[in-house]
């Protein structure tokens, strides 16, 4: 027993000293960069949100499409998850206002660190096109086709019955149907531009 036990004793030490002459275990280091305000983020969008199938506070995930570099260094490596949520999303009106559907991003998990960090970015996001001129020829072609009516009909007067009624008529097409709702699809590119500057640890 007195012994085995003195072996013990020796066998740790002398793995001790093994330890003692290469260094112990070899511990990575790690430093903070930190990202200045302003800093550009490529993402792109893994959700597909629209102004009409969208709600606002709906959660919305995205990734970095290629790193983030300072000073010839990855600090984001590429595929690093965003997310965050619809700040916004509006119909198109029938008489008035385009779609608008817009995102703001809060949390990014960096991609081989599984470190989660709270970042604060600009809302980004796009409205539909405007249709006022469509809309203008569609009302200008029902009063062209009114007056013309008229004209057959009624001479003079009834030209000008017809320019009235043919303009209403070209006006209630345009109320009755919307305009243009705007889609960001899964796979849209797009650029967020951080508020705050963010601080990160990365491994030398």
């Amino acid at each position: 027993m007195g012994r085995t036990f003195f072996g013990l004793v020796l066998a740790c030490v002398a793995v001790s000293g093994v330890a003692a002459e290469t260094g112990g275990p070899v511990r990575e280091k790690v430093r903070e960069i930190t990202l200045a305000a302003g800093t550009r983020l490529p993402i792109v969008l893994d959700t597909t949100i629209g102004s009409d199938i969208s709600r606002i506070e709906q959660p919305v995930k995205a990734h970095l499409s290629r790193p983030v570099a300072l000073d010839g260094k990855t600090i984001l490596p590429e595929g690093s998850r965003l997310s965050g949520v619809v700040t916004d999303a509006k119909r198109s009106g029938r008489v008035k206002g385009r779609a608008h559907v817009a995102m703001r991003f809060d949390t990014l998990l960096v991609s081989g660190h599984d470190e989660r960090y709270r970042i604060d970015t600009a809302a980004v996001g796009r409205t539909a096109q405007a249709t006022k001129k469509k809309d203008a020829l569609e009302i200008g072609g029902g009063a062209a086709g009114g007056a013309l009516v008229g004209g057959l009909v009624g001479g003079g007067k009834g030209a000008l019955i017809g320019t009235a009624v043919g303009g209403g008529a070209g006006t209630a097409v345009v109320l009755s149907t919307r305009g243009k709702e705007i889609r960001l699809p899964r796979g849209s590119a797009m650029t967020l531009k951080l508020v705050k500057p963010l601080t990160v640890r990365v491994k030398e």
